[in-house]
C-alpha cells in the first residue's frame, strides 16, 4: 500500500512538472509569436522587392497573395499582385522546377503583363554545393541574368541554356540545374501570359 502511495505521489509530481513546462512553453510561444511573424514578414517583403521594384506598386504586396485553383494556372503555387493606383502592374509568383539535379527547385518570379521578367530568385533547392548552388544569389550573380529579359512568341528558342541553343550560361560541370531554372521560368511565364484574363479576375480579390 505504501508503494502505491509513493508511486501515486511521484505520478502527480511528474504530471505537475509536465503541466508547468507546457504552460511555460506556451507562454514563451505567445510572447514571441508576434515578433517572429514580423521578422518573417520583413524577410518575405524584402524578397518580393528583389523581383518587383517598389516603383511598380503602391498596394500592400504581402497582403495581395492569391493561391490559384484553376487548372489553367497549374504549376503556379502562389501569386502576388502588384498594383499601381488600382491597376495590375506586375506579378510575383511562386513556381517549382521539378527537374533539378537533386529534386525540386522552388522559384519566385517577377513578371509584368507585357512579358518582361523583372527578376527571379531561388526560394529553396537541394542542389550540389559548389556546382548547382550557383543558382543562389549569395553564391553567384547567375540568377541576375533573367532581370529585364522579355519573353514572347518570337524569342522562345532563346529561353534555354547555351548548350541547348539558348542565351543563358550553364555552369561548368553542371548543366541540369541551370537548365531546370531557365525552363521553368519560361514555362511558368508563358502560363501567366496566356491566362491574363483569368489573372485579372483573380486580382479583383485583392486591393
Amino acid at each position: 500500500m505504501g508503494t502505491v502511495k509513493i508511486t501515486s505521489r511521484y505520478g502527480i509530481l511528474l504530471g505537475f512538472v509536465a503541466l508547468l513546462c507546457t504552460a511555460i512553453s506556451a507562454g514563451i510561444f505567445f510572447l514571441t509569436k508576434d515578433k517572429i511573424d514580423a521578422v518573417m514578414a520583413a524577410q518575405q517583403r524584402e524578397l518580393l522587392l528583389e523581383v518587383i521594384p517598389q516603383d511598380y506598386f503602391n498596394n500592400n504586396l504581402l497582403e495581395s497573395a492569391v493561391i490559384p485553383q484553376d487548372k489553367n494556372l497549374e504549376g503556379i503555387q502562389k501569386i502576388y499582385f502588384a498594383k499601381k493606383d488600382g491597376n495590375v502592374s506586375a506579378y510575383a509568383y511562386e513556381t517549382t522546377a521539378p527537374d533539378g539535379y537533386s529534386g525540386d527547385i522552388r522559384l519566385l518570379v517577377g513578371l509584368d503583363p507585357k512579358g518582361e521578367v523583372l527578376g527571379v530568385r531561388v526560394i529553396e533547392h537541394h542542389e550540389t554545393p559548389g556546382l548547382g548552388d550557383k543558382i543562389e544569389l549569395r553564391i553567384s550573380n547567375w540568377i541576375l541574368n533573367f532581370t529585364h529579359q522579355s519573353i514572347n512568341e518570337h524569342n522562345l528558342s532563346e529561353w534555354a541554356v547555351k548548350k541547348d541553343g539558348g542565351k543563358f550560361d550553364q555552369f561548368s560541370g553542371a548543366t541540369i540545374t541551370p537548365r531546370a531554372v531557365v525552363n521553368q521560368t519560361k514555362r511558368s511565364a508563358l502560363i501567366m501570359l496566356n491566362n491574363q484574363a483569368l489573372l485579372q479576375q483573380l486580382s479583383t480579390q485583392v486591393k
